[in-house]
């Protein structure tokens, strides 16, 4: 599966998916949006890209740069 083809699935699909297919890495805390809070969440390996999910699974985030690792 590609990155643009995850981007095509229903938040529902996504969930079923990274539940049943993807390698859970650990968690993971995003940076908020301007300067908020960090967001806690949950890094997984998906195919070929890395995909944060949040605790309260209503955000889905794909992304080809693994943000594990640091610069």
């Amino acid at each position: 599966m590609t990155i643009e083809s995850f981007k095509q699935l229903t938040l529902e699909q996504k969930l079923s998916e990274l539940r049943n297919n993807g390698d859970l890495l650990g968690s993971y805390e995003r940076n908020g949006e301007q300067n908020g809070p960090k967001v806690p969440g949950y890094m997984f390996d998906w195919y070929e890209f890395w995909v944060y999910l949040s605790d309260d699974e209503e955000t889905v985030i794909p992304s080809m740069r693994n943000p594990l690792v640091t610069s």
